[in-house]
C-alpha cells in the first residue's frame, strides 16, 4: 500500500511541476498582458493543486495532511479572485488588450 502512495504522490507531484513550467512558458510566449495572466492564474492553481496533493499523499492521514488541504482551499478562492482584480484593474486604467477593437472601449469609473 505504501508503494502505491508513493506512486500516487509523484504522479501528483510531476504533473503539478510540468503545469508549472508549462505556465512559464505560457507567460513568456503569449503577447499581451491579459492573456500572460490567464496563462499565470489558471496554470498556476491548477499546478498548485496538484502538487499539494501530492504532498498530502506522501505526508499520510496527519494534521500535516489538513494544513495542506487547508491551503489548497485558500489557493483555489484566492488565486483567481486575484486574477481577476488584476485584470480588472488593469483594463479600468486604460490599458487596452492588444488585439481589441476600437468599440472596445475601456470604460471610465
Amino acid at each position: 500500500m505504501a508503494l502505491v502512495l508513493d506512486i500516487l504522490s509523484w504522479v501528483f507531484l510531476g504533473l503539478g511541476a510540468a503545469f508549472l513550467v508549462i505556465g512559464g512558458i505560457g507567460i513568456l510566449r503569449f503577447p499581451d498582458l491579459y492573456a500572460r495572466m490567464h496563462a499565470a492564474g489558471i496554470i498556476d492553481t491548477l499546478g498548485s493543486a496538484l502538487i499539494l496533493i501530492g504532498l498530502a499523499f506522501q505526508a499520510g492521514l496527519t494534521l500535516v495532511t489538513l494544513k495542506l488541504l487547508l491551503i489548497l482551499l485558500f489557493v483555489q478562492f484566492t488565486s483567481p479572485t486575484a486574477t481577476y482584480a488584476l485584470a480588472n484593474a488593469a483594463y479600468r486604467s486604460g490599458f487596452a488588450p492588444l488585439l481589441s477593437s476600437k468599440d472596445d472601449e475601456p470604460s471610465k469609473p
